[in-house]
């Protein structure tokens, strides 16, 4: 899983980055050059499964996240630069709350909404410009060849155009079946989900969960593809310093609900519709990610494609009875193990053994 940290300047996004991913280069070569960081999704259940069975081998799920120079229209016309954020699964827009006088902010004023909309409508603009081109080419190609799926494009693409002139971002367009794979490769990045990591100061620490809400009110509609969450860069930056035991009594002296990387990856997997089922035996404990509602081969293709192209079965159980029972002899003894077949919903948390060809 791609994510794309994006945002105006001075919001806090390279702090956000270098807390998620540990990497602190500050140097670019170039000034449209992206920094590549892969976090370790946190799991506890990887960890107690762990205990468990006393694997060679622990693998938790990943997100790799893309420190992105400063969004502006300068940016938005790098080839370079368009290509990387092209890629990526979905976009996290650091917001700045926190008020400094050290750090000024480009427009003179701290205004959150004001900046989303700025960022938005360059994204939108970015996109009207790569429909306007293909509607262009579409008009010579239709008077030359009679082809339905190209006028189906077409109108497509006049439907985007439409929303994009009316400064709409793509996201919240539900496409389904041939209409979503006939604009798939255009990656529209105003169509990307995104995430508003609302960058908090220190004195509204303690607010975060109403800071939160408070956005989540005003930014996430139905189908808008878009979530919220909230971190103070500058506490987390002092967290990273601290070992696990001094980090959650940190927390607790601000009232703070976890750390940021935690909710932050919360949301993300909320906005993407992902869940993680896991794996577990004493070669190695591992998580998978897959989309919420993924059937059990569906599941075992994203272990290996030749599980699901043999899948027979797939013995299932919660986490939570392995870790009780002491691993697959005590589940088995409760007759807790259940033999599922292939379309089997799989659930998030279950351990799965698949049986295959």
């Amino acid at each position: 899983m791609k994510t794309a940290i994006i945002g105006l300047p001075m919001t806090g996004k390279t702090s956000l980055f270098t807390i998620l991913t540990g990497v602190h280069e500050t140097a670019r070569t170039g000034s449209m050059e992206t920094r590549v960081g892969v976090t370790r999704v946190p799991d506890e259940r990887v960890e107690a499964l762990a205990k468990v069975f006393s694997p060679e081998k622990v693998t938790h799920a990943t997100i790799e996240f893309i420190d992105f120079p400063s969004i502006s229209k300068e940016a938005l016309r790098d080839p370079s630069y368009l290509a990387s954020l092209r890629v990526a699964d979905a976009m996290a827009h650091v917001v700045r709350l926190f008020e400094s006088d050290l750090v000024p902010h480009e427009k003179g004023s701290v205004d959150p909404m004001r900046d989303i909309g700025d960022v938005d409508t360059e994204l939108v603009l970015s996109d009207l410009a790569v429909v306007e081109k293909r509607l262009e080419r579409l008009e010579k190609d239709r008077k030359k060849i009679k082809d339905p799926g190209l006028d189906r494009e077409f109108e497509l693409l006049e439907q985007a155009k439409a929303m994009l002139e009316n400064g709409e971002p793509l996201r919240g367009w539900a496409l389904e079946g041939e209409d979503e794979k006939r604009l798939r490769g255009f990656q529209f990045l105003s169509q990307k989900p995104i995430l508003f990591v609302l960058n908090v100061g220190e004195k509204d620490a303690g607010r975060m969960q109403e800071t939160e809400e408070e956005f989540r009110q005003k930014l996430v509609k139905e189908g808008s593809r878009c979530e919220v969450t909230a971190v103070c860069g500058k506490i987390e930056a002092e967290l990273s310093e601290l070992d696990p035991q001094e980090q959650q009594e940190y927390l607790a002296s601000y009232g703070l609900p976890g750390s940021s990387l935690d909710r932050l990856v919360a949301a993300m997997y909320r906005l993407l519709g992902l869940m993680s089922f896991l794996t577990a035996g004493e070669t190695e404990v591992r998580a998978w990610t897959v989309p919420v509602n993924s059937t059990a081969v569906k599941a075992a293709g994203a272990i290996h494609s030749d599980f699901e192209k043999k899948f027979i079965r797939a013995e299932v159980v919660p986490w939570q009875a392995l870790v009780e029972h002491g691993g697959y002899a005590g589940v088995r003894e409760k007759g807790l193990l259940r033999l599922e077949g292939k379309d089997y919903i799989v659930k998030d948390g279950d351990v799965l053994v698949i049986r295959h060809g």
